[in-house]
């Protein structure tokens, strides 16, 4: 099957010697823009550039005391770069190799540009989406783009664009800290205004070191960006820090992204008990409006009544919020009063005693990041539960799916088809339905009509999970959260009266003890599950689907939302001596290998075959002939490829050989197949953990489908050997 090649991607050793080689690159050697990717294997170090000045600029790289010790260096050209392309496809693949992890980068970038610009997203997408392919026959990357993008790691890296008020609110932030007279910082925003991804993206700032900063986003303001970040290592040379995250969930998603953040750690995201514990320099609150105060705080009362004695605090009058003022000297507060839900979080009195200190700066997000409908999208939604809306009034957005659905069950199934399409798709309701199911996992705990579902099995990173996507989550397991497509049930303890043209809240419908306990003013309770479906309505990146029980509320709906009609849905579419296991590594025939691969070292092989520069060798590395067009984006028909043998470590993404024992792959004829793995996690009754997983194909023909593995069954069936690391010839 042809295929126009739209991107060069070519790999040479980077050294003085091979800078003449590298200069007959017609690309190079004609100050034609290119991006370049210098790395070193052994030391899992890389730097990614982009320049019109291929020779010079790597002269240079060779003299840095930093880069110079980098071995391989590969170039990304193409006929259809420009300098806007370029600096488009340094950014992202500074982005996505950060996250894919086969790499520490080397890169200070922080403010990435990114631009717009001519054919952008008809042709450069496809570039990028083409160049990451080839870097993985290479063996630079592991993970596919998709699994990257749905990585919790990506979602939350520092190396993020920033908007314009972002921009601004981290400069207003860095002056504050570094003014003797401020003490409080507010940085007040909506869902999906980016408050978690600029909390990082400062935690990571003030980690880095000047020389190494890279802030061309930030134009005029570098040089001021600079200054401060320099005053600021003036007054904290050395600065304790702590991210301090309330939500016990996304706290943990939180310490694993700072896991694979150079300068960062996992014990720098904390609890608030947890801050009780010693006196920082800088504490930044991310969701902060889930701080607590004393109220219907369950087996949490021993805890916060200890924590407020050794603070020397009232309990019955303080809140978290003061044990972040009274152990930092720097905080900044990451605050939404709309996305407070229960009657335990702190009170807004106790942010707006803050805010109105002469020792406080108060500035404001507006940027929507999440909803790709952007801010026209969450004003619609407030102005939509809060009746605000004139009569006739609709949502339209030609970015954006927003639909109001009829029949529970045809929900459920667009969910499902958008989960099949995209992945992270889920369905969320509110608090209207018992948890029977935590104690009966036989039962069901939503039944609407024909249509049965159960609550989610787990509070923790419960959407990664194997079998999300047939559970019902709710606002403790979404918050802070991104989902591409979002199914909200309204239960029935949110109805519409008719007559009264008004929301009413049935408190006894309401199942959620800790957020009505001790309310008695209706409009409070009413206000607070006002406030989590409008935090859940604004999870959905592509889109949100809505069914309401109530027929009333369900007919108001339709008068703002397009109702959904099944039949108009549709989807957007060298020649050196070989030396064994020093240059060389054995070639397997793997067609003729009798025998498991548990004594993989026994099997025969037909030679040895020469490894590139660059690459890894080792008496746990292989090659072998991979044969079919099942993998022919990465892998053409027929190629000799690199595998690590018995790899381990989270496979998720990666490219993997498999030994199938009892039958054959279709598209290669062998009982061997190399495909993409995807795992899915999920949790038992007692704790432990099952995966399912599928082994897909990544082939320009769609006639080719994904082998799916059941944790039961195959695993003996199938067995994965190696790890891809590479196309070697």
């Amino acid at each position: 099957m042809s295929h126009t090649h739209l991107v060069e991607v070519n790999r040479y050793r980077f050294s003085t010697e091979t800078l003449a080689e590298i200069e007959s690159d017609a690309y190079a050697a004609n100050n034609w823009p290119l991006v370049y990717i210098l790395s070193d294997r052994k030391t899992r170090r890389a730097y990614i550039g982009e320049t019109t000045d291929t020779i010079t600029r790597l002269g240079t790289h060779l003299k840095h005391p930093k880069k110079q010790s980098l071995t391989t260096v590969h170039l990304v050209s193409s006929e259809r770069f420009n300098k806007s392309a370029t600096l488009d496809i340094e950014s992202s693949l500074i982005k996505y190799m950060s996250a894919d992890g086969s790499f520490n980068l080397l890169n200070g970038n922080l403010g990435l540009s990114d631009h717009n610009y001519y054919q952008r997203d008809e042709l450069y997408y496809k570039i990028f989406r083409e160049t990451w392919d080839r870097l993985r026959r290479y063996g630079v990357v592991e993970r596919s783009i998709e699994a990257i993008d749905n990585s919790d790691v990506f979602k939350y890296s520092p190396y993020k664009s920033l908007s314009a008020d972002q921009q601004q609110g981290l400069i207003e932030i860095m002056r504050s800290l570094v003014d003797s007279n401020l003490k409080n910082v507010v940085v007040q925003g909506g869902a999906g205004t980016g408050k978690s991804v600029l909390a990082i993206f400062l935690f990571k700032l003030i980690h880095s070191d000047l020389e190494e900063l890279d802030l061309r986003e930030f134009s005029e303001e570098e040089k001021e960006l600079r200054t401060l970040l320099l005053q600021l290592k003036q007054i904290f040379p050395r600065p304790r820090m702590a991210l301090v995250v309330p939500m016990n969930s996304f706290r943990s998603t939180l310490k694993k992204a700072f896991r694979h953040v150079a300068g960062l750690h996992p014990d720098m995201v904390i609890s608030p008990s947890e801050l009780t514990q010693q006196h920082y320099d800088i504490v930044l609150v991310d969701e902060s409006h889930r701080l607590r105060k004393r109220v219907n705080l369950g087996a949490y009362y021993g805890a916060f009544d200890r924590a407020c004695a050794g603070l020397g605090l009232d309990k019955n009058t303080c809140s978290e919020v003061h044990w972040v003022t009274q152990q930092s000297a720097k905080a900044v507060f990451f605050y939404d009063p709309n996305q407070s839900i229960k009657p335990s979080d702190a009170n807004e009195s106790d942010f707006d005693h803050i805010k109105s200190s002469p020792t406080s700066k108060v500035m404001t997000l507006v940027s929507q990041f999440r909803v790709r409908a952007g801010l026209h999208y969450a004003h619609f939604v407030d102005d939509l539960l809060n009746l605000r809306l004139p009569a006739g009034k609709k949502f339209s957005s030609s970015k954006y799916e927003f639909l109001v659905f009829d029949e529970l069950s045809d929900m459920v199934k667009e969910i499902e088809r958008r989960n099949n399409n995209y992945d992270l798709a889920r369905l969320v309701a509110g608090y209207s339905w018992r948890w029977v199911s935590k104690n009966t996992p036989d039962l069901h705990d939503i039944e609407i009509g024909d249509v049965r579902l159960r609550w989610n099995r787990t509070n923790i990173d419960w959407i990664n999970c194997q079998g999300a996507e047939n559970e019902v989550g709710c606002i403790h397991t979404t918050q802070g959260y991104d989902l591409n497509y979002t199914g909200v049930i309204f239960g029935h303890e949110i109805k519409y009266d008719e007559q009264r043209d008004e929301i009413v809240i049935d408190k006894n419908n309401y199942h959620d003890r800790n957020g009505k306990q001790a309310i008695k003013d209706p409009h409070e309770l009413k206000q607070y599950i006002l406030n989590i479906y409008q935090t859940i309505m604004l999870r959905g990146i592509r889109g949100t689907f809505i069914y309401a029980c109530d027929d009333g509320l369900r007919r108001y709906l339709k008068r703002h939302v397009e109702s959904y009609k099944s039949n108009v849905i549709a989807f957007p579419e060298p020649a050196a001596p070989l030396e064994p296991y020093v240059n060389a590594v054995p070639l397997y025939d793997l067609h003729a290998a009798a025998g498991n691969f548990s004594e993989f070292q026994q099997v025969e092989h037909e030679n040895w075959v020469s490894v590139p520069e660059g690459m890894p060798v080792g008496k746990n590395i292989f090659a072998c002939h991979v044969a079919g067009e099942s993998m022919n984006k990465i892998i053409p028909d027929g190629a000799i490829c690199l595998f690590r043998l018995n790899p381990g470590g989270s496979r998720n993404g990666k490219i993997v050989l498999v030994e199938c024992a009892d039958i054959q792959d279709g598209d290669a004829g062998s009982r061997y197949t190399v495909k993409e793995y995807q795992s899915f996690k999920t949790y038992t009754e007692d704790g432990a953990e099952n995966f399912q997983v599928l082994l897909k194909p990544r082939s320009t023909n769609p006639a080719l489908t994904a082998i799916e593995l059941s944790s039961k069954d195959d695993e003996h069936r199938y067995r994965v050997v190696g790890e891809f690391l590479g196309v070697i010839s």
